[in-house]
């Protein structure tokens, strides 16, 4: 009886080798099915390239008293009322569509008469009104 104790013994190790039969095989399906997937293209939208440099905002230059001037994109300074500021702007964005007015106030400059100048341009129909900052370090 003891013999045959010896021949039932349990085996404690585990066989691999089929494992890493399929393993290769699965390698070689994949190997060959891989060149065979197409793979979508994206086409993107192209856009021609303009060589008009960017428009030059208007400038308004509101000062600590309260006075309005309105520089142009050739740098001349000319005081503006706030009866015909409206006018002026106008005129020059019926010209250039796409130029910006930007505001650009006196440090010391009351609060109250830059949002003045920004609530009169806006609701008379001047949609891109911004503010003229410097950098700090300069």
């Amino acid at each position: 009886m003891s013999e045959r104790r010896r021949k039932t013994r349990l085996m404690n190790q585990i066989n691999v080798v089929p494992y890493i039969d399929v393993m290769l095989v699965l390698l070689v399906i994949f190997m060959v099915t891989a060149p065979l997937i197409n793979t979508s293209v994206v086409e993107l939208p192209s856009v021609s390239r303009t060589s008009a440099p960017p428009v030059v905002p208007l400038e308004l230059l509101v000062r600590k008293d309260g006075r309005i001037s309105l520089r142009d994109t050739a740098g001349k300074e000319r005081p503006v009322d706030r009866d015909t500021l409206v006018y002026e702007v106008k005129q020059r964005l019926d010209i250039k569509r796409e130029q910006a007015v930007v505001i650009a106030a006196d440090r010391d400059v009351v609060y109250r008469h830059v949002v003045e100048v920004m609530d009169l341009l806006q609701s008379n129909g001047i949609p891109r009104v911004g503010l003229l900052t410097r950098p700090a370090g300069k």
